[in-house]
């Protein structure tokens, strides 16, 4: 009964009303998640610049963790959505158990990477060793605790992939608000506690992913019948389920990957004008999560009624879901583009910037918030590609915008010897994924939603 509620919902309700419905808890939980990023940040900006410095290189590591997670869990969103739409409970259920899997041996990679490689990582890119330090000692916890946030990110997409996206809001706030109180405490000694430094924001937040984790576990167990994680004779890995869901989730995966590489290059870039260059961009990334945070909540919810639609072979409710969230996406990026125009310095005065990281900060948000006029369709059409099996094209789009356009683009620029000019890289980056994603979007509705449309109407 619960699953006929639950496919009537995927199917039949009208699409901007089930879209809103998905998307706007998920949008919240972002914004929450958003928020305790940069509140991170503007405590350890208060340790000193170069903590802050040492937060921006640990970048790219962190987001690679996000990366596998999140790709992993859009494997499994996907199949599992596709599975519930086919009415297939079975194939349904094996993927649940297996992306399970699958996050518990990612956390034993980063585990491993943990305990062994934080130095070297720091050292790749820096002989400064205060920053080294402050590295080491902030990596080092967020990577040996990192079981929380793989387990909560699966947890979470189960819920997703079913349609219950009201639970990740409680799930992700309150790992977000935990980080938030305990932030200043654990950093500063505050009420009675050990004064941590940099450490104690990675404590902060770890604490706050293992607290979400368990309540995204506990929502699956008792408040979603639509999937069964519980093996009858005792579970073993399948080795099909796992092959389709990286079919998508690799990608996925690699193209979230990319960007890491993408970090680090610029980092690499930036640090030979300034290590405070390197720290404006660490806070660049830390501002604009709020703008792209939201769309990226936008983006969970579309997923599934895109992944579901498919299944059940509903090309006209694929192609409205995915129009109004790009409507909805752009409308959240002209937003972020006048604030980051109207109001840079206001926005790096909460990271206790020096004169000098406000006469670079500034410039940058000016030009590189240019990118944002594009970066909504571009979001938007990358994960309809994956909702619909195509996550490769979402690969060669992230591939072309972050390595074969930006970075180039940004080491050339570097060359003209001003900080500013590099920043320009962004927008043009942006200009060459949008021809890419308008040229991706034509094809899939060539390939798929024609064939699947004709496929319905002889057999309606």
């Amino acid at each position: 009964m619960a699953e006929t509620k639950q496919e009537n919902k995927m199917g039949v309700m009208p699409v901007n009303r089930l879209l809103i419905t998905m998307a706007l808890p998920m949008i919240v939980s972002m914004l929450v998640q958003a928020m305790y990023n940069v509140v991170d940040s503007i405590f350890v900006s208060r340790i000193c610049e170069d903590a802050l410095t040492a937060v921006s290189l640990a970048f790219p590591v962190q987001n690679l963790m996000i990366a596998i997670s999140s790709g992993t869990g859009v494997g499994v969103n996907a199949l599992l959505s596709r599975s519930l739409g086919a009415k297939n409970q079975e194939a349904a259920n094996r993927a649940a158990r297996n992306g399970v899997f699958l996050a518990v041996c990612s956390y034993l990679l980063f585990l491993v990477l943990g305990l062994t490689a934080c130095d070297l990582f720091f050292r790749t890119q820096t002989d400064n060793e205060t920053i080294i330090a402050y590295g080491n000692a902030y990596l080092q916890i967020c990577l040996v605790g990192s079981f929380g946030m793989f387990l909560q990110m699966m947890f979470e997409r189960l819920l997703q992939a079913t349609g219950r996206t009201i639970y990740t809001m409680f799930t992700q706030g309150t790992g977000a608000i935990i980080n938030i109180i305990f932030d200043p405490i654990l950093i500063f000694g505050l009420f009675g506690m050990p004064e941590m430094g940099i450490a104690g924001a990675a404590v902060a937040t770890i604490g706050g992913q293992i607290v979400a984790a368990m309540l995204a576990i506990y929502f699956n167990f008792k408040s979603n019948p639509d999937i069964n994680l519980r093996a009858g004779k005792g579970f073993r890995p399948d080795g099909r389920v796992i092959a389709q869901i990286y079919s998508v989730g690799i990608p996925s995966i690699l193209m979230m990957s990319i960007s890491s590489v993408m970090v680090y290059g610029m980092n690499r870039i930036l640090i030979a004008f300034t290590s405070t260059a390197t720290a404006v961009f660490g806070v660049y990334f830390k501002l604009q999560s709020f703008i792209f945070m939201p769309v990226f909540g936008l983006n969970n919810g579309m997923v599934p009624i895109v992944a579901y639609n498919y299944g059940a072979c509903k090309p006209e409710r694929i192609k409205k879901t995915v129009g109004l969230a790009m409507v909805y996406a752009e409308c959240t990026m002209l937003i972020g583009l006048m604030i980051f125009q109207l109001q840079p310095e206001l926005l790096f005065s909460f990271f206790n910037a020096s004169p000098e990281m406000l006469a670079i900060g500034a410039p940058a948000l000016r030009t590189i918030s240019w990118s944002f006029l594009f970066a909504g369709i571009c979001i938007i059409s990358s994960s309809t590609f994956q909702a619909l099996g195509n996550g490769i094209y979402s690969l060669l789009i992230s591939f072309g915008r972050q390595l074969i356009v930006l970075l180039p683009a940004a080491y050339l620029l570097s060359m003209t010897g001003n900080v500013r000019t590099v920043w320009w890289a962004f927008p043009i980056a942006e200009i060459a994924s949008l021809a890419m994603s308008l040229a991706f979007l034509y094809a899939i509705n060539r390939k798929i939603l024609i064939p699947l449309r004709e496929m319905r109407q002889e057999t309606a």
